[in-house]
């Protein structure tokens, strides 16, 4: 279902032919970049957050890790990760597809500046075989209300 949601919300923005789904797995970042062929660095893994009782989705390059001070100092709170048991009912992808494509509608959704270090990227499309090959403005245009944020260290 997650993926079929994916690709509904991808048609509406005119990139649903983006959608690769891989033979192997692309769970991970490292299994992601073996089944597409590419860097790790160039898969877009979405990070899953609580804010209080607010999910909050950050899409950051493959090989970035959440730097605590800066989101603290931009959220004003603790980095908290969404439990993986709940991560499907908060978000509406499960833990290894999740994206920021045809999410639950209170789910708010930022791009880490890490991304930028590539001209394309592969985010999930809702499954754990599924990927999206979208350069940085299709991104932008895939995720037209996600702000731009800088929370990761590569």
């Amino acid at each position: 279902m997650s993926l079929e949601r994916a690709k509904a919300y991808l048609e509406t923005v005119g990139l649903s032919d983006r959608i690769i789904i891989p033979e192997h797995s692309s769970a991970t970042v490292a299994e992601a970049a073996e089944a597409l062929g590419c860097e790790p660095g160039m898969i877009a893994k979405t990070l899953s957050f609580l804010q209080g009782d607010k999910p909050v989705l950050i899409l950051a390059e493959g090989a970035a890790r959440i730097d605590n001070a800066k989101y603290r100092h931009r959220f004003s709170c603790k980095a908290k990760m969404i439990p993986s048991d709940d991560v499907e009912t908060l978000i509406g992808h499960s833990v290894g597809g999740v994206c920021p494509f045809g999410v639950n509608e209170n789910v708010t959704v930022y791009l880490d500046e890490s991304l930028k270090l590539h001209e394309t990227v592969y985010p999930a499309a809702g499954t754990d075989h599924s990927a999206v090959r979208l350069t940085i403005p299709e991104l932008e245009r895939a995720c037209p209300n996600a702000e731009w944020i800088d929370v990761c260290r590569v």
